[in-house]
């Protein structure tokens, strides 16, 4: 019976799909574990956390844990936005299908463009961030001599975890939400079981830690060597505060897989939501468990300079069990790439549907025996691996670009990774802008709604993503604390305007805003559907 009211569902959501001028080609399988699981893989506290904690207590000391919840409260509002529109038009590649929707087809084809961009980039991030936990275990378990600073070391692993991940979302969705379902408990056993784990063994600091900075704001006593000249707040915090900025996104993947979640105007909404709220749960733990479990005499120091392995071997003992936690944090890392890389395929593939990119008659094709966007998926595998090539650059001596100073020592790939936070916070800026904007001429969701909060809700989340993108783009300089550990000075706001003059070049030689089929652009909607504002009824050049 449960089988029947699925196929049920999955017909009625093919006949809601042609409303806009679709077929149904993508399977339609996921159900709303599955959907959660897709949006918290990808938000992956383990993956989030194992790779920026370190940073997060350099700058702010353990009570950086407190802006976490800042960040959350900001996302959660966004989260909200996303929700009515996931309920109102769960199409593939959501923030591109939303804003080409809302307010036109040049609108949301660069709002997809960066969003785009700054996924294939974070599937590299992930994928490369893996190396160093992977290759510790392969070392000890086998004797291997495996460098993870080694470029040709990092590009191939990298590129045995990407053929991986790229087989499994090849093979059917049904297969990325079975890997995605089994990451939501590989979360919950690196997030509570690491914490149970580490205060089985005994925890070195009492609750009280997590309200202290031990001297953070201060140059003589900062670990990293940063000066904040005394200031926690603001000066710390507005710093620290980037260490979770730079983790709490991903929740908007639940909507770009919409075409293939049964019930989706219901499923993806609660996913959306839900994975910001254990997100938040699972991050808050986590770190209050690293922090209380700061050795004494130095121990700080210590762990920031010498990072979590230094923690888990401090305090576990057992080198068995620092393996264990490895390959916890191995399979997040596997389950995340593989959840980032399929929403990136969608996009791809949800552009190409619209004929919004050169090739794109290859790259919307589906492959019927497995009913996935291959071409996409493949594209969404090859570009990482060679963003994976960039690990080579790592330049002995600082050079001039212009006025822009690239500083000694720092890998490219780490510039780039930098521009996918920030690419990912653009393109949530325009996505509320332009549904606020929607909203204002007259626009209501179907399905899913904030009532009388929506504007307020709308309203305070826009001004939280102005103030956290300039928060990370601000060219403040090489020597100040957010050029030092996370922009570069101007390097990441420099990667965003190559990507942008990119995207100019492509956008006025292919001219994609005219190439939207009429049959897409205007499609009949299902009786009873409601309002609904499409691109055209809001003043957008009609589809050619």
């Amino acid at each position: 019976m449960a089988t029947v009211g699925r196929e049920t569902g999955a017909a009625d959501e093919s006949q809601d799909l042609a409303a806009y001028g679709y077929k149904q080609e993508l399977g339609r399988v996921l159900g709303f574990f599955s959907n959660f699981g897709v949006a918290f893989s990808y938000l992956s506290p383990v993956v989030g956390i194992y790779s920026l904690y370190v940073l997060g207590l350099g700058t702010g000391g353990p009570a950086y844990i407190w802006t976490i919840l800042f960040v959350v409260a900001g996302q959660l509002l966004v989260a909200l936005v996303f929700a009515e529109l996931g309920s109102s038009i769960p199409l593939a590649g959501a923030l591109f299908q939303w804003t080409r929707r809302l307010v036109g087809n040049g609108y949301g084809w660069w709002t997809g463009w960066f969003y785009a961009w700054a996924l294939v980039i974070t599937v590299a991030s992930v994928d490369t961030g893996f190396v160093p936990y992977i290759a510790t275990l392969i070392n000890e378990w086998f004797g291997a001599h495996i460098n993870p600073t080694s470029p040709n070391d990092i590009l191939y692993l990298t590129l045995i975890l990407l053929a991986i991940q790229t087989t499994i979302n090849v093979v059917g969705v049904r297969f990325t939400g079975l890997i995605a379902r089994y990451g939501v408990w590989v979360e919950v056993l690196g997030t509570f079981g690491v914490f149970i784990l580490l205060g089985a063994f005994g925890f070195h600091r009492s609750p009280g830690v997590l309200v202290s900075s031990l001297g953070v704001q201060h140059a003589h006593s900062n670990p990293l060597g940063v000066n904040f000249h005394g200031s926690w707040f603001p000066a710390a915090a507005v710093i620290a505060v980037l260490a979770n900025v730079y983790i709490f996104y991903g929740f908007e993947s639940a909507a770009d897989v919409s075409e293939e979640v049964v019930h989706a105007r219901r499923h993806v909404p609660r996913a959306i939501v839900w994975t910001m709220v254990v997100g938040c749960i699972t991050s808050f733990v986590l770190v209050a468990g690293f922090d209380l479990a700061l050795p004494r005499a130095g121990g700080f120091g210590k762990t920031v300079t010498g990072g979590l392995p230094f923690l888990f071997a401090a305090d576990l003992h057992h080198q068995w069990l620092v393996q264990a936690v490895f390959v916890v944090v191995v399979l997040a890392f596997f389950s995340c790439g593989t959840s980032v890389q399929a929403a990136g395929a969608r996009v791809l593939f949800s552009y190409s549907r619209d004929r919004q990119l050169p090739a794109s008659r290859l790259l919307s094709q589906v492959t019927p025996a497995f009913r996935t966007p291959v071409p996409a998926i493949l594209v969404c595998g090859v570009v990482p691996a060679l963003f994976a090539l960039l690990a080579r650059i790592n330049p002995a001596k600082p050079f001039h670009i212009g006025f822009i100073v690239y500083p000694a020592h720092v890998n490219a790939l780490f510039v780039l990774v930098s521009f996918a936070t920030s690419g990912i916070y653009l393109s949530f800026l325009m996505t509320v802008a332009g549904a606020l904007l929607a909203r204002l001429r007259g626009w209501r969701p179907r399905g899913f709604s904030l009532g009388r909060l929506a504007y307020p809700v709308y309203a305070i989340a826009l001004c939280y993503q102005v103030a956290v993108l300039l928060d990370i783009i601000f060219p403040s300089g090489l020597s100040s604390p957010c050029g030092l550990l996370f922009n570069y000075d101007w390097l990441t706001l420099a990667v965003m305007v190559l990507i942008a003059l990119i995207g100019l070049v492509v956008f006025a030689l292919y001219r994609p805003a005219g190439r939207v089929a009429r049959a897409v652009e205007v499609g009949a909607r299902p009786a009873g559907a409601g309002p609904e504002v499409g691109a055209a009824s809001l003043g957008a050049r009609p589809g050619q």
